[in-house]
């Protein structure tokens, strides 16, 4: 989910809940909060953004077509399960050149936007392929098929998040924006999905739409190591982090950290710039590294 930077169309219905369809002006249909008016993949639209940012980036087709244990990706916010499709389409179109199980873990609050754009299979066709996936996920709150499991844990994720749940080699960390959905974007919260990373081999990336330089901050205290992820839409940048430095292709450096003392968004999300919070960050061993 993003922040609206390109407005929807006249359209603005049906409705579920909290929730409603939008059509933005390049045609795409997406889903937007009533409450706080934010849309889910707003610029480029949904599929798009989902392809470049959470399949292309991380390569996720040449990670499944070499052998090893099952890729877990962890699925923070599964909205109207885009970004969780887009993986299941990489698996999918792999076919035999598939050589590793895939289980994605799907945290959601609410299912209408899910509910919202599987009723809408013009406007969101790639859910087609998944749609009676998608149903046993809302139903049974699981889906498997050969070499894929699909497992769905609905509710407040933080609680989710406090569980044992298996080591995530990739995070699709999605939630509505900071200033929405604020207790999601917490070092507390961070600290958790980081818990969660794979630790061995290459490590484990998260992948976010979000590159302000607060997101920055928490993930950096959280415990990751964090670079500038890929473009998409009107944002110039992302943000991709890692539990391996190496992992990372452009890594924060020297320049950002000068920007971030003249910033005025110094402090992590929900929290206070103390000095003790400041030594941690000019302490990390992202600095040492370079």
């Amino acid at each position: 989910m993003s922040s609206p930077n390109e407005a929807p169309g006249p359209n603005t219905s049906p409705r579920d809940g909290d929730f409603e369809l939008v059509t933005l002006r390049n045609g795409s249909r997406a889903v937007r909060h009533l409450g706080h008016g934010e849309v889910m993949h707003p610029s480029v639209g949904p599929w798009q953004e989902a392809l470049r940012l959470y399949v292309e980036q991380p390569r996720l087709a040449e990670r499944l077509r070499q052998p090893g244990p099952p890729l877990v990706i962890l699925d923070v916010g599964l909205g109207a399960a885009t970004n969780a499709v887009a993986a299941l389409s990489c698996a999918r179109e792999l076919g035999a050149e598939r050589r590793r199980p895939l289980e994605l873990v799907s945290l959601e609050v609410d299912l209408a936007p899910l509910r919202l754009a599987l009723a809408d299979p013009a406007g969101f066709p790639f859910l087609q392929p998944f749609r009676l996936a998608a149903e046993a996920l809302m139903r049974d709150g699981l889906w498997e098929a050969e070499g894929i499991r699909w497992r769905l844990l609905l509710g407040n994720a933080i609680p989710h998040l406090e569980q044992a749940l298996p080591p995530a080699e990739l995070v699709y960390f999605d939630p509505f924006s900071p200033a929405s959905n604020p207790e999601m974007w917490t070092e507390g919260v961070l600290s958790r999905v980081r818990a969660h990373c794979r630790q061995d081999g290459e490590g484990a990336l998260l992948m976010t739409y979000s590159a302000a330089t607060p997101t920055r901050v928490t993930l950096l205290l959280a415990g990751f190591y964090v670079g500038a992820g890929v473009s998409t839409g009107t944002k110039g940048e992302t943000t991709v982090a890692a539990t391996r430095l190496e992992a990372l292709e452009a890594p924060l450096g020297a320049r950002w950290l000068e920007r971030w003392r003249r910033s005025s968004s110094r402090a992590p999300h929900g929290a206070q710039l103390t000095p003790e919070v400041e030594a941690r960050l000019l302490e990390h061993p992202q600095w040492r590294s370079r």
